[in-house]
C-alpha cells in the first residue's frame, strides 16, 4: 500500500524498532489513507489521534509477534 513504510520486525530490522520508527510508519499510513500530507486545522485533532492509535497498535503488534529463529516475545 505505502512503499515508504518499512518492515519493523526482525530479521528485516536488526534490532527492535524504536518508538520514532513506529510513529513514522503510523504517520505514513495515516497520510496515505487520508490523502493529506498535513491536515488542515479543522482536521488536525482527528489526524493526530489516528496517528497515536496506529502507533500504539503497531507497538502492540510488534511486541506480540513471534518470529522463527529469534527469541520469544519481549515486553
Amino acid at each position: 500500500m505505502c512503499r515508504s513504510i518499512k518492515t519493523l520486525r526482525p530479521p528485516v530490522l536488526a534490532e527492535e524498532a524504536t518508538g520514532d520508527e513506529i510513529r513514522a510508519a503510523a504517520l505514513q499510513y495515516v497520510r496515505k489513507v487520508s490523502g493529506f500530507r498535513a491536515p488542515a486545522a479543522h482536521n488536525r485533532e482527528v489526524f493526530e489521534q489516528a496517528v497515536e492509535t496506529i502507533t500504539l497498535a503497531t507497538a502492540e503488534l510488534l511486541a506480540g509477534l513471534e518470529v522463527r529463529g529469534t527469541a520469544a516475545r519481549k515486553t
